[in-house]
């Protein structure tokens, strides 16, 4: 029907329309909030990136963290910042689990990066996060830097190699390395 070949309605007919129209609406809304909540209960509570890695740590908490501060210094690594995330959560007036983020890493093993694709400093230092789940496990997640900043940053594997043992190293400290 054309603009042309309309014809006025009467007001009743108005609010029938509307009416219809306004139903159609909701019953679609609601269609959509229960597909949106089956989705939702069907998607990982935790999703991560595929560059994150995830090791269970074979210690608690306080151990795990002990262990990584002691791994870094016997290493010779520089641990740049120790953050305590709880901590910040509280004093923001929130909660968190127990979470400790760690920047570390040998400038002479991450520089060489640096200077051959200045955007891999976005990815420098080194990272890893000891956090604790409701159930009292412990893990470990840190970035593979060495495959990123090959397969992202498209470096050769000569200056990524110092960075590939980071996951032997976190695996030592979880209580995981082979023996």
């Amino acid at each position: 029907m054309t603009a042309t070949s309309a014809r006025p309605r009467s007001a009743a007919a108005v609010r029938r329309a509307s009416r219809t129209l306004l139903r159609t609406a909701v019953m679609v809304a609601a269609l959509c909030s229960t597909q949106t909540m089956t989705a939702q209960a069907q998607t990982p509570a935790m999703q991560q990136p595929s560059r994150t890695q995830s090791l269970t740590s074979q210690h608690d908490f306080a151990t795990t963290v002990s262990r990584l501060k002691d791994t870094l210094s016997a290493r010779g690594l520089t641990l740049f910042a120790d953050i305590d995330q709880r901590a910040a959560a509280a004093q923001a007036g929130t909660t968190l689990r127990p979470t400790r983020l760690f920047l570390f890493g040998n400038p002479k093993g991450g520089t060489p990066a640096m200077q051959a694709n200045p955007h891999a400093a976005v990815e420098l230092p080194l990272r890893a996060v000891v956090w604790q789940d409701e159930q009292g496990a412990v893990y470990i997640d840190y970035q593979d830097a060495a495959g990123v900043l090959a397969g992202d940053y498209g470096l050769p594997a000569n200056i990524v190699a110092p960075l590939a043992t980071v996951r032997a190293l976190l695996e030592g400290v979880a209580g995981n390395a082979e023996k």
